[in-house]
């Protein structure tokens, strides 16, 4: 578009591409794709509950079984009535149903993919071996299938499951393959928190979608920053969702699924209490007015509503940290996400009481025991100056060990950071402090650009030398086009390995 044309657009929208197309062409920002208003839409069908899968035990494990597969779903109002989108999903036609396990169970997940193209499966958040981790070495060929087995060894938490392919994890996670993986724990039953799935306990995945006028998804994939940002938002996969509180509090397992969008949520007239964030409990509830939760993150929140009145979910503007031309990385944009509908007649909730095992010592994490320090750097697709290589180990930790990651981004475009296998600790930004949103455990955080976090984690239970874990950048976009690296766990006095042995990653065959 030309000058000329741009200072034709009226009001915020004009100004904001203005300013992208000056820094996009000054190197400073690699591109922007057009600003597409929030569309609302009225709340007028139920939020829809992921289903909790079934299991079956088998020896001692407990078995679940996903398939991912191509469908069909109506997304009305955003698209007219009775028009079919394509859609991916897993055991369905978009999203997929809520694993749930307990602490110190043996899980395995016998993962199919009928879609027509290779695809894989990464537990997002989980402590298990790398083997397992469904990342882009563990790619599942069309008609084949796989079966990571692991024993459950973490805290109760939130945590999820996405598509990994390299160089196709936008693409994956945008036609709507994902869903929850929760973790229950003796800590969340002695803390009285509500948990009754999809009663007073409910799931919420977040996501923004576009439709072209056949009524597919908008999926350009034209590099622009910070990635596709749909003008239409989804709960649970429905557009203007509203679910019916019978409780006095209700407890939301917020995810933010969205692809590239980061979004602050609030309830206007009500203070959140948050009470877990990625890994699981805070150290104590923290009351808030706002949170900002960027791709990947999951923040756990209790309301508390009155007989008879509705409110409603909402994402701010988001504050994005100084990054350029807000407007345009979705930074300005505000809506509604969610309504909650509150009974005349509220059963009884009880008040939490937060419970003295919810941080035991053997989940802690020490500074003092900090045998290694790096430093990382996330700029042009890069981190510490390179693109992601199947075969280059980028980082080599010790099993056993306690590092301490110094992680920033220079540029100032969004960034999120996610670290494979471990639930890292916040020990400070710019040299203070963490906010108590950030002070639990964490795998993913917003880095807030010329800002330094400190994050802190300890490598365990597994060393192999074959089977590497990423990091990466969470805005899906950024991590497809090289912004990752890969990090090996070896056992104490075992040689560093220089490269992975097989390049083309541990794809899983079909018929």
């Amino acid at each position: 578009m030309t000058v000329r044309g741009l200072r034709a657009l009226a009001g915020p929208v004009a100004l904001a591409l203005l300013g992208a197309a000056a820094l996009s062409g000054c190197g400073v920002i690699p591109g922007t794709g057009p600003v597409r208003p929030v569309v609302e839409h009225g709340f007028e069908r139920p939020l829809p509950i992921p289903p909790l899968a079934e299991s079956r035990v088998e020896d001692g494990v407990r078995v679940f079984s996903l398939t991912a597969q191509a469908g069909e779903q109506e997304f009305a109002p955003a698209t007219e009535p009775g028009t079919a989108t394509p859609t991916w999903g897993f055991d369905g036609d978009f999203l997929g149903p809520t694993l749930r396990a307990e602490r110190g169970e043996q899980v395995a997940v016998e993962v199919a993919n009928a879609l027509d193209e290779p695809t894989s499966v990464h537990w997002h958040g989980m402590h298990l071996p790398a083997a397992m981790d469904g990342g882009p070495h563990q790619e599942i060929e069309p008609g084949g299938d796989w079966r990571p087995e692991w024993t459950i060894d973490q805290p109760a938490a939130t945590l999820w499951y996405h598509p990994h392919p390299h160089g196709a994890t936008e693409a994956h996670v945008h036609n709507g393959l994902a869903g929850m993986f929760l973790i229950e724990d003796d800590a969340t039953a002695e803390a009285a928190l509500p948990r009754e799935y999809g009663v007073d306990d409910v799931p919420v995945i977040v996501q923004d979608r576009s439709f072209d006028e056949e009524g597919r998804f908008r999926f350009e994939q034209d590099g622009a920053e910070p990635g596709e940002l749909g003008d239409t938002i989804l709960a649970n996969g429905a557009v203007g969702a509203y679910h019916e509180v019978t409780t006095e509090r209700i407890r939301l397992r917020l995810l933010n699924g969205s692809t590239a969008r980061t979004s602050q949520f609030t309830v206007p007239g009500h203070e959140m209490t948050m009470i877990a964030g990625d890994g699981g409990l805070l150290p104590e509830p923290v009351g808030l007015d706002a949170l900002r939760l960027a791709p990947g993150e999951r923040a756990e929140i209790v309301l508390r509503l009155e007989p008879g009145e509705t409110v409603r979910l909402r994402s701010a503007e988001a504050d994005l940290g100084g990054v350029a031309v807000p407007g345009v990385m979705g930074g300005e944009a505000a809506f509604d996400v969610l309504e909650l509908r509150a009974d005349e007649e509220l059963a009884p909730s009880p008040e939490p009481d937060w419970p003295e095992s919810a941080h035991a010592e053997e989940d802690a994490l020490h500074e003092q025991d900090v045998a290694r320090i790096r430093d990382f750097t996330l700029s042009g697709r890069e981190i510490n100056g390179r693109r992601m290589d199947m075969e280059r180990i980028d980082v080599v930790a010790r099993l056993d060990e306690t590092e301490l990651w110094e992680v920033r981004s220079t540029e100032p475009i969004p960034h999120s950071f996610h670290v494979h296998d471990v639930q890292f600790r916040i020990v400070s930004v710019d040299g203070e402090a963490p906010p108590p949103e950030l002070a639990g455990r964490k795998d993913t955080v917003y880095l807030e650009p010329n800002r330094r976090y400190l994050l802190l984690m300890r490598f365990e239970d597994y060393a192999d030398a074959e089977h590497a874990y990423m990091f990466h950048c969470h805005m899906l976009l950024h991590e497809d086009e090289g912004m990752m690296g890969q990090f090996v766990v070896i056992a104490p006095g075992e040689d560093a390995p220089e490269r992975l042995p097989d390049a083309g990653g541990h794809q899983h065959g079909g018929e």
